[in-house]
């Protein structure tokens, strides 16, 4: 489309061989006042987005935004200003290196829901090279809710505000790591009828110096308490160790901000007990900070030594009320909580306040180390979760394969990551997006690739371990082969190297009946013949069958419902892989 919205805009598109900052480039105004819808048009027939919604949600104008890692900037100008750029080849100065280039998008079409748009534009580097890259951004009205970075209850139109979900996306495209970028050429326009919209755009620096040592996914949007003014500590268990520590915190699906009072860590003593007093994190100098809708937060480093294999707490105050938040639902671990009212405890050593306990983790989805060789990341559903293993041992598959590695001087004594959600699909979503929900499965394993493998801290290698739950739900082999060739392209894209374990039998289970099993032998077959798709293969499936009935596990395996393995099956698993395959 790609049409002026207001005589006071430049007209035609800018063609200008020398790159501009990306808001000289803007052309179009997405968002408007509540009172004075007029005074923007984001899709040409006066649709836009509502501000007060957008400061609702924290994403005030000029804002920094942490997603999946990219350090983005919310556009300044307010309502009724220039706020994006309709694509059409223009040039954006952007300089530095970096592992990729994340673009704050969304696309529109005239006066109704559309189906997104796709295009081809060109990074430009200092050494006179250039790459394509191919952005998509799904329609501000009818994309995907799973893949949104922030959705707003409202549309506002010319004839006053509607209830309607709109979105935008954070889009993340691959680049030539370690070359110097000097600017961004857009894609062309998508077509006389859609518009490709771009608000903001930044490279994700590398993370050299630090290796992931703990990691957890949003499962989903739970509603909790209401909990007010309440001290969290939650326990994780590292994998690496390191002489510096930083956290992450994750507003993920969230429409509204999370105040965060004071943060601290500590090793864990006994129950809620620490061993020493703990010691106070920092968010760019301050001890408390407000992370946005749908946006992440990490701390300042602080030195202070993480031993490997060792359970921590992480304390984190919630000064106000909280009603809802992004949470990973199964943890296999207890952690504790505060009475309402106890005020911040998160200095204090002793378990005295902490009252409650949960068996979830809110807000924290990450804890890196300082130094180290990286990262692996397991990927996968309640197998990988640690479901069925003793609760509190940390013997879930991922933990067993930590300690292995610290125990050995052959390769690198990597991080892992345990990205398992109990419920996961490869192919379809369970948690849907938007919302707080009782589903607590998350969105499908393609839809958080970016966030929970591509993003996370200094990750070398994806070991991807799902599909049961899918062929459960009548998914086909076929659709499942396609979901794990998609999630292996892109991230050999990033330069991971990618493992596929063959899915377990489940025989017995009251929905593992013989048309699943057909086809969990199909894919298994295919991850076998590798073609190349795979840098290796871990047979997780010969590791635990029943070699006289191969489509259920071993008895000694079997953690009682004949899906999930017990702590003896999740050594056999984590014993099974060879750590030459890692590298």
């Amino acid at each position: 489309m790609a049409l002026p919205t207001a005589p006071a805009l430049a007209g035609s598109p800018a063609r200008e061989k020398e790159p501009l900052p990306l808001e000289r480039l803007f052309d179009n105004r997405a968002v408007g006042d509540d009172a004075r819808p007029g005074t923007a048009d984001f899709d040409g027939a006066g649709n836009s987005l509502s501000a007060q919604d957008l400061h609702a949600a924290g994403w005030t104008p000029g804002r920094a935004l942490t997603i999946d890692r990219s350090r983005l900037r919310w556009p300044g100008g307010g309502p009724g200003r220039p706020d994006n750029v309709r694509a059409d080849g223009q040039v954006a100065r952007l300089t530095g290196a970096g592992e990729a280039l994340t673009f704050l998008v969304a696309s529109s079409a005239k006066g109704a829901p559309g189906d997104g748009a796709t295009g081809t534009g060109t990074v430009r580097y200092r050494d006179g090279s250039a790459g394509t890259y191919r952005l998509a951004a799904p329609d501000w009205r009818r994309g995907p809710l799973t893949t949104k970075a922030l959705g707003l209850p409202h549309l506002n139109t010319a004839g006053g505000q509607r209830a309607e979900t709109t979105r935008l996306y954070a889009v993340t495209v691959p680049v030539r790591r370690g070359r110097e970028i000097a600017a961004v050429v857009l894609p062309r326009d998508p077509g006389p009828d859609t518009d490709l919209h771009v608000f903001a755009l930044a490279l994700r620096e590398p993370t050299g110096g630090w290796t992931g040592t703990w990691a957890a996914s949003p499962s989903g949007y739970a509603a909790v308490g209401p909990w007010t003014d309440r001290t969290l500590r939650l326990v994780v268990h590292s994998s690496a160790g390191g002489p510096r520590t930083r956290i992450r915190l994750e507003n993920t699906f969230a429409p509204r901000p999370v105040t965060i009072g004071h943060v601290s860590v500590a090793l864990q003593g006994t129950g809620a007990a620490a061993a020493g007093r703990p010691v106070g994190l920092t968010f760019g100098g301050r001890p408390g900070a407000v992370v946005p809708g749908g946006s992440q937060l990490f701390s300042d480093p602080l030195g202070f030594r993480v031993p490997e294999n060792t359970n921590l707490l992480v304390s984190v105050h919630l000064p106000g009320t909280v009603r809802a938040v992004p949470v990973h639902s199964y943890t296999s671990q207890t952690s504790y909580l505060s009475a309402d009212g106890s005020g911040d405890r998160t200095g204090e050593a002793g378990a005295g306040a902490f009252t409650g306990t949960l068996t979830m983790w809110p807000l924290l989805t990450g804890v890196d180390v300082g130094g180290g060789p990286g990262s692996v990341v397991a990927l996968g559903d309640s197998i990988t979760d640690g479901e069925r293993s003793t609760q509190g041992a940390n013997g879930r598959w991922p933990d067993l394969l930590a300690r292995r590695l610290l125990g050995q001087r052959e390769v690198p004594r990597f991080g892992v990551l345990n990205h398992g959600i109990s419920g996961n699909r490869v192919v379809s979503d369970r948690y849907p997006g938007d919302g707080t929900s009782t589903i607590m499965s998350g969105v499908s394993a393609q839809h958080r690739l970016e966030r929970d493998v591509l993003a996370q801290t200094s990750a070398r290698t994806l070991i991807v371990f799902e599909g049961v739950n899918d062929i459960r739900a009548g998914t086909t082999a076929e659709q499942v082969i396609a979901g794990l060739r998609s999630i292996a392209e892109r991230a050999h894209e990033r330069g991971l190297r990618v493992i596929a374990a063959t899915i377990a039998p489940c025989g017995g289970f009251y929905d593992c009946t013989a048309v699943a099993e057909a086809q969990r032998t199909a894919i298994n077959k295919h991850i076998r013949s590798d073609q190349g798709l795979y840098d290796a293969v871990f047979d997780f499936d010969a590791a635990v069958r029943d070699p006289r009935q191969p489509d259920r596990m071993l008895p000694a395996y079997d953690g009682g419902d004949h899906l999930h393995p017990n702590d003896a099956g999740m050594r056999a698993f984590s014993d099974s892989v060879d750590l030459r395959q890692l590298v």
